[in-house]
């Protein structure tokens, strides 16, 4: 579940994630009654197996499907509500995973997987919640089709590793190919998000605070770029001091 909306007096519209449809909207009737059948199961960060009814022979038909049963997979709210920086990371993770599925319907499994592994590892608390946010951010735009450098130049393709860094120009870039805004990141900080794209956890975890400070500036600042607008809840996140 990525979000939910009141609809009247005691219905909500869920905006879920799903593994074979993408990103769909459906309509959990009589929820915000005390004796609702679905109760917790359709908030955000749960992890479900859920059917639809919806008018009409295609999916998802005429209007917004109504949910007519829930069942619970995995329950990663209860886990990150009680830990304020997992679940500040957590939030950004919902707010941009429907982000960057803009198409309802559409579907979008990478994304999917990459969801839920994301809230999985952030309930397991076996790594910092903003390295989880961070890593599920560049992976989702990897996958989205923004995959930054952090090795070789973005634009020629020269061996790296390269001082600078450039949002625009797809991450590291060499002198010649440097455009104007470039900036130049500490070789610890692109090491360190190289680390994350590819899942180098032992060398991610290594890291000092003020590198990781540094690395989500850049992850960030990379969002903003190819989303065109900032994910809000990020300034929420709590970071290393």
């Amino acid at each position: 579940m990525l979000r939910t909306q009141k609809l009247g007096e005691a219905d909500r519209i869920i905006t879920l994630l799903t593994r074979g449809h993408g990103r769909i909207r459906a309509v959990a009737r009589g929820v915000r009654r005390t004796k609702s059948k679905f109760g917790a199961r359709v908030e955000p960060f749960a992890h479900v197996d859920i059917q639809f009814f919806a008018k009409g022979s295609e999916f998802p038909g005429r209007g917004l499907p109504s949910i007519t049963q829930v069942e619970t997979l995995s329950a990663f709210g209860g886990v990150l509500v009680a830990d304020y920086p997992a679940y500040t990371a957590g939030t950004a993770i919902l707010e941009t995973a429907e982000r960057l599925t803009d198409h309802e319907g559409e579907p979008a499994l990478q994304q999917y997987l990459l969801l839920i592994g994301a809230l999985r590892t952030l309930a397991g608390g076996a790594h910092e919640p903003a390295l989880v946010l961070d890593a599920f951010l560049l992976r989702s735009l990897a996958v989205a089709g923004y995959a930054p450098s952090f090795g070789d130049c973005a634009r020629c393709g020269l061996v790296g590793p390269h001082r600078f860094f450039s949002v625009q120009g797809g991450g590291a870039v060499c002198g010649d190919c440097r455009p104007a805004g470039s900036v130049v990141p500490s070789p610890e900080a692109l090491d360190l998000l190289g680390a994350l794209l590819t899942g180098d956890w032992a060398g991610a975890d290594a890291t000092a605070p003020r590198v990781r400070r540094e690395g989500s500036g850049l992850v960030a600042a990379y969002l903003q770029w190819h989303l065109e607008r900032g994910i809000r809840s990020l300034k929420l996140v709590e970071r290393s001091s």
